[in-house]
């Protein structure tokens, strides 16, 4: 039998207990905020140790993860060496997730399974991937272990919010420095660019009076509208800027929260806003961040008597392909052609991840796991998110074969 076919039955033997699994892990709440997210990465520990892993418990000091508005972290990290000499392989999924939001048929946190699907926030993105990559490094080490190289499981607590305090935190500390990495996707692409993201949070002041007398104050929402006016005005020029990545088309903002007034009969002396600007790869972030704030300044000048606060909330810096991912993308296109039974085409997407963290600590990474062909088709950050159980199990044996090829050659 060949390693690849040891590896498929394997994962095919073990799949009930993998989606077992996985259910576990979407019934233990990740919601980021409020962030408390260290009972999720001790139930994790616990169901590896279960396993026959060893898992190192990292946590992040209560001061840092505060600072960032959240609750608790604890980043995981098992490390499985098979042989002297080789790469060290990095397996990197993400257990915080937004809240549920309404309208859901199924609970968020049952990891009920109906018609070959799991339910469950998280079900998607990215606790499946927790299951992916545990059970591909099972099955590797179990049906057909390399002489050579090592793998490590990185489970990280922060993406919502950035990563700083998940990879980011594991690799300013020195815990880890892997070769190469693959991180939590979907099936049916290989990812190894993405967008940036700049966000801020931008607080308008004029000056609250009686809506009875309103000559007497300086309305910051007026203000707001003008501004909101420039800034979706922006967006036409955004649209002209194209990405050559496959998969990103162009730059664009968002305005995703307004907070302000304090009552139907008071002129708005404080409007406060948050927006998010996506950045194609070919973008400088500083160069974006100035064009921005000048816009800002320049529309909030045409208010008299108002003054706006900017403050940065993120900056993410986009992903761009390092020359030493080719073994990655080629592994996986191989492997998942042969698994899924069509091709698997490299791109990059228009989300911004973690995996930006590993990339500007030099380490070559793509984007892969369990999932389907878009993030709208799992309803991720939605209502009814979902996984297809058959997509897991592929990609976990996609994943399995692919590190057997770069640990010990194909």
């Amino acid at each position: 039998m060949s390693a690849y076919a040891a590896l498929d039955d394997w994962v095919d033997a073990h799949f009930d207990d993998e989606v077992r699994f996985l259910q576990a892990l979407v019934r233990v709440p990740t919601d980021t905020p409020p962030g408390a997210n260290a009972p999720h990465a001790e139930r994790t520990a616990e169901l590896l140790a279960a396993m026959g892993l060893t898992v190192e418990r990292h946590p992040v000091p209560a001061a840092q993860v505060q600072a960032q508005g959240l609750q608790s972290i604890t980043n995981l990290i098992v490390r499985h060496r098979f042989g002297a000499g080789g790469p060290t392989i990095a397996l990197n999924a993400h257990g915080d997730v937004v809240p549920p939001g309404e309208g859901w048929t199924h609970d968020p946190y049952g990891g009920e399974v109906v018609a070959g699907r799991l339910y469950g926030r998280a079900a998607a993105v990215s606790k499946s991937d927790f299951a992916t990559y545990t059970y591909a490094l099972r099955a590797l080490a179990a049906a057909a272990p390399p002489r050579r190289g090592s793998v490590e499981l990185h489970f990280t607590y922060d993406e919502e919010f950035g990563g700083e305090l998940g990879p980011g935190w594991l690799l300013a500390q020195g815990l880890t420095r892997p070769d190469l990495l693959i991180a939590a996707g979907f099936s049916y692409q290989v990812v190894t660019a993405h967008n940036g993201c700049l966000q801020l949070e931008l607080t308008l002041h004029g000056l609250a009076s009686h809506a009875a007398y309103p000559e007497t104050g300086i309305d910051a929402l007026q203000a707001a509208n003008r501004l909101l006016t420039a800034l979706y005005a922006y967006n036409g020029v955004l649209r002209t800027r194209r990405s050559a990545v496959a998969g990103i088309t162009h730059p664009y903002l968002n305005v995703g929260r307004i907070e302000g007034g304090s009552n139907t009969n008071v002129v708005p002396g404080r409007v406060l806003l948050k927006l998010d600007r996506r950045m194609i790869p070919e973008e400088d972030a500083a160069a974006v961040e100035a064009e921005l704030r000048a816009l800002i300044d320049g529309a909030v000048a045409q208010s008299p008597g108002v003054r706006v606060d900017t403050r940065r909330l993120l900056l993410a810096q986009a992903l761009k392909p390092l020359p030493g991912n080719a073994a990655l993308v080629a592994a996986i296109q191989r492997h998942g052609q042969a698994v899924f039974g069509e091709p698997i085409p490299e791109s990059g997407t228009p989300l911004y991840t973690d995996v930006r963290l590993y990339g500007a600590h030099g380490v070559p990474a793509v984007i892969y796991g369990a999932g389907p062909r878009t993030v709208l088709e799992s309803n991720a950050k939605r209502a009814d998110e979902h996984l297809v159980l058959q997509d897991l199990r592929r990609a976990t044996q996609v994943v399995a074969r692919t590190l057997r090829d770069l640990l010990d050659g194909p």
